[in-house]
This record gives structure tokens, sequence and C-alpha cells, in this order.
């Protein structure tokens, strides 16, 4: 399996590590896309693979699959790019989907095109409840209470405090960077505006810790993660990169457990 990535930060960095280096999954990174030439030249010195600043070049590359560990930005830019190449794509930035329609737009893109869009599950679980719940139209409630430190939220706090109460779509608009969790979980539950988001800055808090409850005709759900962060971005949690890579991992599997 040939793997590029687009973006040269702490994930792709992470990611290039465990593929490249460490062979924890069935293929290789050939390719890095950015726009970071310091940053990116580094990386393709250190892991072996290509560096390229010019996305068309990239994507003519014989890629199976594309994984995008930028920005919301970047993803804004250039997913649909990807999936009009035919490559597979991996989505690290939920957020860029917080405007619906693209997010339909690009999945009639990529049945038209054949290819495969994953969204990685990030730093949450229970996702399978809420995706098996609303099977039946029977999911009625889903809110999240997610609890960060100020670094990792990038403001200042002295103490514990609720900074914000809102729909998914608001969080997302108000953190971009932090509040992926929130987006993901409305894509698989209810919708970004139904989907209830509560973010508490805490300055003794040690994991980042996202508590999903959900209510429907299934019954009830309460489940607590806690994440460590990755210790060279206090803002992305550790799981964050762990779940792309198992999507990798798991790509084209005969067994796949759950949804």
């Amino acid at each position: 399996m040939n793997i590029g990535i687009i973006g040269t930060g702490n994930i792709a960095s992470y990611l290039l590590e465990q593929i490249n280096q460490y062979q924890k999954v069935e293929g290789r990174v050939i390719a890095i896309f950015g726009r970071n030439e310091e940053m990116g030249q580094q990386l393709s010195e250190r892991f072996e693979a290509d560096f390229y600043t010019d996305i068309q070049g990239f994507l003519n590359l014989p890629l199976d699959i594309v994984v995008e560990a930028a920005t919301v930005e970047a993803a804004g830019i250039y997913v649909k790019d990807v999936v009009e190449h035919q490559k597979d794509l991996v989505v690290g930035s939920i957020g860029v989907f917080k405007d619906m329609p693209f997010l339909e737009e690009l999945k009639s893109l990529a049945e038209a095109k054949g290819t495969n869009i994953y969204l990685p599950s990030g730093a949450l679980g229970g996702l399978d409840v809420l995706q098996s719940a609303k099977a039946a139209g029977g999911l009625e409630r889903v809110q999240i209470t997610t609890r960060k430190s100020p670094a990792s939220l990038g403001v200042e706090a002295e103490e514990e405090r609720v900074i914000f109460e809102g729909s998914a779509f608001e969080a997302v608009e108000k953190f971009p960077k932090n509040i992926n969790v929130a987006l993901v979980l409305a894509i698989a539950g209810i919708g970004v505006d139904k989907t209830r988001v509560r973010i508490i800055v805490d300055p003794d808090i040690e994991r980042n810790t996202h508590t999903i409850e959900a209510e429907g005709t299934f019954g009830r759900m309460k489940l607590q993660v806690e994440n460590n962060p990755m210790p060279s971005n206090p803002k992305t949690s550790l799981l964050a990169a762990l779940s792309i890579l198992s999507v990798l991992q798991n790509r084209g599997n005969a067994l796949r457990i759950g949804n």
C-alpha cells in the first residue's frame, strides 16, 4: 500500500515514524505534501519519503490512500482534489465538515469515483453505539463534555470554568483546532445542530477528557475517555493520531469489528 500524507506537523511526523520507521502498517508513506518547505525537507530526509509542494504532482503519484493531517483550512482546499484523483482518503481535520453540504458533496463524488472516505474516531469512543442507535431513528439526545487544560485550549485560566456551551456547529466555529471530536460525534449521531457541546478549561487536569452522553429508544449511554496529549503538541490527543494509524492498519481487512 502506497500512502501519501498531506501535512508536515505533529500528526504527520508521528505517522511517518510509526509507518516508515517502525513498520506498524503493511505499506509505506512514499510522499508528503505541504507548504512548510523546511519541515517537509526534514521529514523527507528522516523518513525517506519524497516531499512535494505541488498538489498535482503529489496526486499524480501511484498512491493508494492519502491521509490529510494538516489543518481545517488545508483540508478545505485539497480533499476534493484527492477524491477527484480516485485516491482513498483519510480526513484528520474533521472540522472541515462543519459545512455539512460539503460532506455530502464529497461523499457523492467518492461514490462516483469508486473511492472511500475514512473519518477516524479521533479521541472518542462509543461511535458504534451511536450509529447503531441512529439506524432505527431512535437516537434522541447526544451531548459531549470536553475538559482540557489551558495550554490545550489555548486560553488562560487559573481555575476551572465553563468556556462554552452550545451546538457542535458553534463549537467547531469557535474552537476549530480543538473540537474535532464534537463534529465526528455529530456526524455519527444526530447532526451538528442537535448535538450539544460543553467545554471546560481546567488548570489541574492532566489528560484531555471527553464524556459522551446519549439517550434514545435503545436506552442510555455514558462513556468517559481520558486521553494523554501528544508530547509534541498538547492541543492534540495521542489517540487522535492512533485512530488514523488504526484506519490504515485495518484498511482491506477481511474481518471488521463493529461498524
